[in-house]
């Protein structure tokens, strides 16, 4: 074995090779087993023999075929034990004249790996599961992330996150959800659930909706990471690679959204120079090859137009170089693509840079009443294009009205700051 792979700390491999193989695991034991609470259990248990043995024997050469290999055994014994016990369960019943099913050949199911990736994946956004269940229950079986980690990103308590991730896999169960790739008409559907879920665990770290932290890097970086391994599992299918694209362009402000004090700073305020080259170099190439499929004419959607938009701001050395009006033309084609409120108010901030405040207004104010009415959404960009356009008063009580709305401490001192200027 290389020195330099002696020199590595056991402990920072395990993890290391855990949260790049955890998803390959247990995606050909679920192909093995049928039971992804099984096939989970088996994967941690050769998580728990890499703690008990890398630190005495060694970090292995290939990690992830150590892994692989040790959870292999771990099924193969597993089916034995189940089958000794079905035949002296059989023995006492009388019943040896029955035929007996064949114990699975484990040893015949090791191929097409990133296959059992892409079947994880939708298996982990089964239609039976809520949008909540699906978001865990793909950072714990693809993105490999422990329960207490998961638990910390979304804000709840260890006990509770365990139990909603139990609960996912029971009605996975109850279900009978196969895991093979859905075709046709539900592939594309839950195609669509797939990415709605990655889309919605990277903005929950890019914006958090509570607490005290303004993002949650670990959430959003592991959403990028799930995107990558969607793109490389669908390289044909330009909405993925969509999703690739403007996760990693919006991804790639995350070191500038913060001054040193931990001050959030706000878009147009941030020094872009501090924005990820290499996440920006990333999503570019996504989207290339994205518009090339486009160009066959393979369609696209909601995801491959905000990358187009993401990177009209990439491109931008400064915010005042930033083409509103082409941002403001995508707008108006993506509500035309995927209508909704929250659409709209970007349309409406997109409007009113480059056509004025008050043609931004106007778009907010053709909201149905109501319209993300329990969100600081409407308010805080309402609050900023009043101010733009000189209305401070009204500036002042829009900002107000988003900070009692807003349940992250960051946000909430941005916008009384606002508030207060006004």
């Amino acid at each position: 074995m290389p020195a330099q792979t002696r020199a590595k700390d056991p402990n920072e491999a395990i993890v290391a090779a855990w949260r790049a193989e955890s998803a390959r695991l247990v995606g050909a034991l679920t192909r093995m087993t049928r039971d992804v609470a099984l096939a989970e259990d088996l994967a941690q248990d050769a998580l728990v023999a890499a703690l008990e043995q890398w630190p005495t024997a060694g970090i292995p050469d290939n990690p992830g075929a150590w892994l692989m290999t040790t959870a292999k055994r771990r099924a193969i014994d597993h089916f034995r034990r189940a089958d000794v016990l079905r035949r002296k369960v059989a023995e006492l019943e009388h019943a040896g004249g029955r035929e007996e099913p064949q114990m699975p050949d484990i040893e015949a199911q090791l191929d097409h790996i990133e296959d059992d990736v892409l079947r994880l994946i939708f298996l982990s956004c089964h239609p039976s599961l809520t949008a909540e269940s699906r978001a865990a229950l793909t950072l714990r079986l693809v993105g490999g992330l422990t329960t207490a980690e998961i638990a910390r990103g979304f804000l709840t308590t260890e006990s509770t996150m365990g139990q909603r991730i139990s609960r996912a896999k029971k009605t996975l169960a109850q279900a009978h959800a196969e895991f093979e790739l859905p075709t046709g008409q539900d592939r594309i559907d839950r195609l669509d659930d797939v990415m709605a879920v990655i889309y919605l665990i990277f903005n929950e770290g890019y914006a958090a909706t509570a607490g005290k932290d303004w993002m949650r890097p670990d959430l959003a970086n592991e959403a990028m990471r799930l995107a990558r391994m969607l793109a490389d599992l669908a390289p044909e299918e330009p909405e993925v690679l969509g999703l690739q694209a403007l996760l990693e362009l919006q991804g790639s402000r995350m070191p500038a959204r913060l001054e040193n004090d931990g001050t959030p700073v706000l878009l147009e305020a941030q020094d872009r120079k501090r924005w990820d080259q290499l996440l920006i170099r990333r999503g570019a190439a996504a989207l290339q090859q994205a518009e090339r499929l486009a160009a066959r004419g393979k369609p696209v959607g909601r995801y491959f137009l905000q990358a187009s938009i993401a990177a009209q701001h990439a491109r931008a050395a400064r915010a005042e170089d930033t083409d509103w009006q082409r941002i403001a033309a995508m707008y108006d084609v993506l509500a035309e693509v995927a209508p909704g409120p929250v659409v709209e108010v970007n349309r409406a901030v997109a409007h009113g840079r480059a056509f004025g405040p008050d043609a931004g207004l106007a778009v907010l104010d053709a909201l149905p009443a109501g319209a993300l009415s329990e969100s600081p959404l409407v308010p805080s960009v309402r609050g900023d294009l009043l101010e733009r356009a000189g209305r401070h008063t009204q500036a002042r009580a829009a900002f107000t009205e988003a900070a009692a709305l807003t349940k992250n401490e960051s946000e909430r001192a941005i916008l009384r700051r606002r508030a207060e200027k006004n």
